[in-house]
C-alpha cells in the first residue's frame, strides 16, 4: 500500500490528511510537533485574554485510519524518501509538506529575546500571561496581524496604552474607505500610530528606531510578517527566495515530484502572482492536493490548481470588523463591510475554517 506522510497539522496539513484518508487507497501518516490543532487565526484573541478551545489531534483523526505521530521533523532525505522525526525514521512514497510558517524577526537585534510574536500558541499564551492592567504595549508592524492584535488588546484592556510602529500606514493595501474606517476604530480605541518608523533593535523596556529615537515599551509585540521552515531548502528541494517550495500547476515540487507542498510552505503562482500566506489560500490548496494525489494514485492526471481571491476579513476587536472586497488578484475594491456585521462575517469565516479542517 502507498505510504503518504503529511508533515504539519495546521489548517492545510490536517485538511489534506483527512481528505486523503477518505479519498485515497493509502496509509496516511500525520506528523505534528504538538498534540493539538491550533486555530491560528484566533491567536490574537488568545493573546488578549480569551481561552482557546483545545482540539486534540488524536480526536480529530479518530476513526479515519490516519496514523498520528507527535514529534518534530528534524530532516528530510528525498534520496531515501525518509523523514527524521526526533530520531525516528519514517518512510514515504508521497510526502505532503505543510509545515506552515513562524514569525519573522528579519534579523533585528533583540527581537528573539525581548519581543512577543502571536504566530504560535505558546507565544500567544506567553503574551497573554504578561499583559498587565496598565502598561504601554508597542505593536511593531502595520500588517493585518498587527492590526488585529492591536485592536484586540486595546478593546479587552482599555487601561493599556497601545502603540503601533510601522513603516507604512496600517492597512495600506486596503481601499480608501476601509482605511478611513480603520482610522476611526484606532481613534475610538485610543491606539497611537507611528508611521514612517523602522525598528533598529528591541530592548527589554523600549524600542529603538533607526533614527535613534527610543520609545518606552513595557511589552513589544512583533507582527512584521512570517517565514517558513528551512527544512525543504536544507533537503535540496527547490525553493523560492522566501524558502517556500516551488511547485508546478498541481502543487508538486518541481524538483521532487513525490513531494507536494500546501499552505504557507508552497510558492504557488497564479497568473504570475504568488499566493499570499493565509488560511484562505491554505485550505483550498489542501483540498486540491488531496484530490490530485488520489487522482494520480488511480493512474489519471489531475486538472491544474486554480484560485481567485474574493475578500479580506479583519477583526477589529470582538465588536467591530472590516470585510474588504477584492478582485481576483487580491486588489481592493471600494466596497467594504464594517462594524458588527463585518465582525459577524469574520467570526463565521473563522468558525468555517476550523470546521472544514476538522470535519470528516
Amino acid at each position: 500500500m502507498t505510504n503518504i506522510v503529511v508533515i504539519g497539522a495546521g489548517y492545510a496539513g490536517l485538511t489534506v490528511a483527512r481528505r486523503l484518508a477518505r479519498r485515497a487507497t493509502a496509509h496516511v501518516t500525520l506528523v505534528n510537533a504538538a498534540p493539538d490543532f491550533v486555530e491560528r487565526i484566533r491567536l490574537h484573541q488568545h493573546a488578549a485574554g480569551e481561552d482557546l478551545r483545545v482540539r486534540p489531534l488524536a480526536e480529530a483523526v479518530r476513526g479515519t485510519g490516519i496514523e498520528l505521530v507527535v514529534g518534530r521533523v528534524r530532516a528530510i532525505d528525498p534520496a531515501t524518501k525518509e523523514i527524521d522525526v526526533d530520531g525516528r525514521g519514517i518512510g514515504y512514497d508521497t510526502l505532503v509538506y505543510a509545515l506552515g510558517s513562524v514569525s519573522d524577526d528579519h534579523g533585528i537585534p533583540g527581537v528573539a529575546e525581548n519581543a512577543y510574536p502571536v504566530a504560535g500558541l505558546a507565544e500567544a499564551t506567553r503574551l497573554r500571561d504578561l499583559v498587565p492592567a496598565k502598561a504601554t504595549v508597542t505593536i511593531v508592524g502595520g500588517s493585518l496581524t498587527g492590526i488585529e492584535a492591536a485592536t484586540e488588546l486595546a478593546e479587552q484592556h482599555p487601561d493599556l496604552h497601545v502603540r503601533m510602529v510601522a513603516g507604512h500606514a496600517p492597512g495600506s493595501g486596503l481601499s480608501v474607505k476601509a482605511r478611513r474606517h480603520l482610522g476611526r476604530v484606532f481613534d475610538r480605541l485610543g491606539i497611537e500610530v507611528r508611521t514612517g518608523a523602522r525598528v533598529a533593535k528591541v530592548l527589554a523596556d523600549s524600542v529603538v528606531l533607526t533614527d535613534s529615537e527610543e520609545l518606552a515599551s513595557d511589552i513589544t509585540v512583533w507582527a512584521t510578517g512570517f517565514r517558513v521552515s528551512p527544512l525543504a531548502t536544507q533537503a535540496g528541494v527547490r525553493t523560492a527566495h522566501s524558502g517556500r517550495i516551488v511547485v508546478d500547476a498541481t502543487l508538486r515540487s518541481v524538483s521532487h515530484p513525490d513531494i507536494y507542498a500546501v499552505g504557507d510552505s508552497a510558492a504557488v503562482q497564479i497568473d504570475g502572482q504568488e499566493l499570499r500566506m493565509a488560511c484562505a489560500t491554505a485550505e483550498p490548496m489542501a483540498e486540491y492536493a488531496a484530490r490530485a494525489i488520489a487522482t494520480r494514485l488511480r493512474g489519471e492526471e489531475p486538472k491544474p490548481f486554480s484560485y481567485r481571491y474574493f475578500l479580506q476579513c479583519i477583526s477589529l476587536g470582538r465588536k467591530d470588523g472590516l470585510v474588504q472586497l477584492v478582485d481576483a488578484h487580491d486588489r481592493p475594491k471600494e466596497t467594504v463591510i464594517t462594524g458588527r456585521v463585518a465582525a459577524l462575517v469574520k467570526e463565521g469565516i473563522v468558525r468555517g475554517a476550523g470546521w472544514s479542517a476538522l470535519r470528516r
